[in-house]
């Protein structure tokens, strides 16, 4: 269900549209769903692990976490708030809810993948001739986790254990943070910029088959990864319709 077309796909660009507040009711309700569902699973779950909710539960909560890095990822290209300051401030909120990213270091990085996309000065790129996925986890990871996340990480592990049953930290605060990371890896890179481009695709990106429900629920529409680069004013939740108008 994750397979990619590799051609360029057909272009029809959408209009770029006033953000409004739309932008900024989307990413408040990404970042209270985390923390009012993180709350209650910390605080008043008991899990039951021989039935499939706490499981159930922790994929939503995966879920959510993947919908803080694309907040702020959104708000990168200024499509959270027409406020600078707004859209910068709830980009930088929800980058450090997701795991202690920094939205000010993370900004540069990201704006230089888009501009270098599949060079040696791209951030996101393995240089391998056909690199795995873990190698390449491996370098992503390399180049955007810093020794002081892994500190205010662990700080704030032991602190939370402290105050919530520690099976629940690890299975609701920890574990939906690593995975939402390969998530985001595997569908937002990984699968869009490897193996060899066409030399008339100037994204060198795949972009998901059209399926809107999965491309929602696998990485909030950024399997339409081409669409992504080839119209990056387009917040998260208008790639499916840069989808639909690219295959009409």
């Amino acid at each position: 269900m994750h397979a990619t077309t590799s051609a360029q796909p057909s272009v029809t660009r959408l209009k770029p549209a006033p953000v409004g507040n739309k932008g900024v009711f989307v990413a408040g309700v990404i970042m209270l769903s985390w923390g009012a569902l993180l709350t209650f699973l910390l605080a008043f779950y008991e899990p039951n692990w021989r039935t499939p909710w706490p499981y159930l539960l922790l994929l939503i909560q995966t879920h959510l976490y993947t919908g803080l890095f694309i907040t702020a990822h959104d708000a990168m290209h200024g499509v959270v708030s027409a406020d600078k300051r707004l859209n910068n401030g709830l980009g930088t909120v929800a980058a450090l809810l997701f795991a202690f990213n920094w939205f000010p270091g993370m900004l540069p990085k990201h704006h230089q993948h888009h501009r270098h996309v599949g060079t040696l000065d791209d951030p996101d790129f393995h240089d391998g001739h056909h690199p795995g996925f873990l190698p390449w986890l491996a370098r992503f990871a390399w180049n955007y986790v810093t020794w002081w996340q892994v500190v205010l990480m662990a700080v704030t592990y032991n602190v939370l254990k402290l105050f919530f049953p520690q099976a629940n930290v690890i299975a609701f605060w920890m574990i939906p943070a690593i995975l939402a990371t390969v998530q985001l890896f595997f569908f937002g890179t990984y699968l869009p910029h490897r193996g060899e481009h066409a030399e008339h695709n100037p994204h060198k990106s795949r972009s998901q088959f059209r399926h809107h429900v999965w491309a929602f629920m696998s990485c909030y529409f950024f399997g339409y990864h081409y669409e992504h680069h080839d119209q990056p004013y387009l917040p998260w939740w208008r790639l499916w319709q840069a989808k639909e108008a690219a295959t009409q």
